[in-house]
């Protein structure tokens, strides 16, 4: 990307969006497993939503308990509908047909990624992935993809609270920014389009959605009026998995950094933390933040890479774009020496073995700050003391 003056633009979509149903309902069934059996569950989940119908598929593997029961795996669907609000004659949480067909997870893979002997816990797959932090926000996220993410929050919390009925689940945004020397300074265009109800028209819908635009972006940064896009095409009535259907996994760009990095091209949402694809990626955005959060920089990019069944990263990339306060060697080496980045280490590290996925499945899995209940455990800032010295 350019450091000078450009234009760049983020959207994100909402829970209520057909492919975040899906990854929400896919996380659900990784919590499931995760609280029965933390350190043996394996998940790989997928889920196809459309029209009053849900299919679960994949592989797992837990306590006969949970693995065989699919009652509870389709209660947990039905529950993560009912959740998000869908009560509509096209999708209704408790009207939908649900299908379960998860199976046990191939013996193939389990050797390759259980821990035997001497052989310590392998990566559940081969793949790069990346983390990424700059100090635009913050958050230490990219700003299209923050502000575009907090409008539809504010959106959703205040339908879930009975505020504005006109709205329904389903939304999508899309912000541009107009970026001076490298720091953005305004937005030029902002897109929202909102599931709404019949008897809403769209003046009202433009006039409520606004507010929240008003909100979220900084005093000043609103765009033209003219570049003000409220459902373009007039009428959104009929949303959700009626309107289009929905797979897990096809948001990995709203779920990380809106474009404005590189991604591996896995996706994250009904993958237990054995699949690096998950687990590295936060892994490396935990890194990016504290070395922006320390001040070494004001861009990191970092890249692992991993085989399958192998525990240590095959290679460990960091590019600070021309912004580094540190020497990059010295940094590369350091992560290496003292961070543990394999399998074990990262779920040690960011204590990953717990039932904490449900709530990354919408909005980004970066950028909220951690909780204590160990939800976004790596947007952590713990190792910027640490990485301090290395300033110069």
């Amino acid at each position: 990307m350019s450091s000078g003056n450009y234009l760049f633009t983020s959207e994100s979509v909402s829970e209520g969006h057909p492919d975040k149903v899906c990854d929400q309902i896919s996380d659900a069934i990784v919590d499931m497993f995760l609280a029965a059996d933390p350190d043996n569950a394996r998940v790989a989940c997928e889920t196809l939503t459309t029209t009053n119908l849900i299919v679960l598929a994949g592989e797992v593997r837990g306590p006969a308990e949970v693995a065989g029961d699919k009652a509870a795996m389709e209660q947990a669907a039905r529950d993560t509908v009912r959740r998000i609000g869908y009560e509509q004659d096209g999708f209704h949480w408790k009207n939908a047909e649900v299908q379960v067909h998860l199976h046990p997870q191939s013996v193939d893979i389990a050797q390759g990624v259980d821990a035997s002997g001497n052989k310590d816990i392998g990566a559940g797959d081969q793949g790069i992935m990346f983390g990424y932090a700059c100090n635009e926000t913050p958050a230490l996220m990219p700003a299209p993809i923050h502000f575009s993410h907090a409008i539809l929050r504010r959106m959703a919390d205040d339908r879930h609270a009975g505020l504005t009925p006109q709205f329904g689940p389903d939304s999508k945004s899309q912000v541009t920014l107009r970026y001076v020397d490298g720091k953005p300074v305004g937005a030029t265009s902002v897109v929202v389009s909102t599931q709404h109800a019949a008897e809403a028209g769209p003046e009202e819908v433009r006039e409520l959605v606004r507010k929240y635009v008003l909100e979220v972006l900084p005093d000043g940064w609103m765009c033209p009026e003219d570049e003000f896009y409220v459902n373009p095409t007039g009428r959104f009535v009929i949303g959700g998995p009626d309107g289009d259907a929905g797979l897990t996994g096809r948001k990995i760009i709203v779920d990380t950094y809106g474009g404005a990095a590189p991604h591996g091209g896995g996706a994250f949402s009904g993958k237990d933390p054995t699949k690096v694809d998950r687990s590295a990626a936060y892994a490396a955005r935990y890194l990016a933040k504290n070395i922006v959060g320390a001040g070494l920089a004001d861009r990191c990019c970092i890249q692992l890479a991993y085989a399958i069944g192998v525990a240590k990263p095959l290679s460990i990339y960091v590019d600070t774009y021309g912004t580094s306060r540190c020497d990059e060697d010295r940094l590369i080496s350091h992560l290496s020496e003292n961070v543990d980045l394999s399998p074990r280490g990262i779920h040690n590290m960011l204590s990953l073995n717990r039932p904490i996925y449900a709530k990354t499945a919408a909005y980004g899995h970066f950028g909220p700050d951690a909780t204590d209940d160990g939800h976004f455990s790596w947007e952590r800032l713990n190792l910027v003391p640490e990485l301090k010295p290395l300033l110069g």
